[in-house]
């Protein structure tokens, strides 16, 4: 499944919800991505991440991603030589970094990007197209601010990430209504390490939020 259409509105409710899990490590992790029928799967480069994998690992491990399924390298403040080096070994569909990363990174053609913007940040100008929105450090549980976010969602489409969690991503979508969600730590049962339950439940609460409380499960 490609990215949410992009639109300067926020998501209508009836939208299809972009649902992404990040920080995967493992060959469980993967699977239970998969069979939770999630439409992106987040591979970590920045090093000193507990959810880091190297180039390699990463092509090993999406290797066993069905095409459907969108695969992003998630990156912090990469040098031009650390991208290169990992897209040397692993391809992805999507670049994700923070937004001012990209003024000094060169992308192959082609390749979609999606820029992190942050709760407490100052906004670009012009906005991009499409941002994914999170709180001010990657990978902590820390929650972002959701009535930023919402403001930011009537303005160009937003990806909602930080401190999401099964049991907060319903709230989360009625607050902010986004075109998308994306979870790392909240579907954890160890840093780096993912529960296949939490993830099955996570996607759950999150589709049925977005089509409706009388919708079938």
């Amino acid at each position: 499944m490609s990215l949410p259409p992009q639109s300067h509105q926020h998501a209508s409710p009836s939208a299809p919800l972009w649902v992404k899990v990040c920080g995967l490590t493992t060959a469980e992790g993967i699977d239970a991505a998969v069979a939770a029928g999630v439409d992106a799967v987040g591979f970590v480069f920045f090093s000193q991440s507990k959810r880091y994998v190297s180039p390699q690992e990463a092509a090993r491990l999406a290797a066993q991603v069905p095409r459907r399924i969108l695969k992003v390298a998630v990156f912090l403040h990469p040098s031009q030589a650390e991208l290169d080096a990992v897209l040397g070994a692993f391809q992805p569909d999507i670049v994700q970094t923070d937004y001012e990363d990209f003024a000094h990174l060169a992308v192959p053609t082609g390749m979609t990007v999606l820029p992190v913007l942050r709760s407490g940040g100052v906004l670009p100008t012009p906005l991009p197209r499409r941002v994914l929105f999170e709180g001010p450090v990657s990978g902590t549980g820390t929650t972002a601010d959701w009535s930023s976010a919402l403001t930011l969602a009537r303005r160009c489409e937003v990806i909602l990430a930080g401190g999401l969690t099964p049991a907060n991503v319903a709230e989360a979508i009625r607050a902010v209504r986004p075109a998308g969600v994306d979870v790392s730590s909240g579907v954890e049962q160890a840093p780096g390490i993912k529960d296949p339950a939490r993830i099955a439940e996570f996607v759950r609460a999150a589709r049925q939020q977005r089509r409706g409380p009388g919708a079938e499960q």
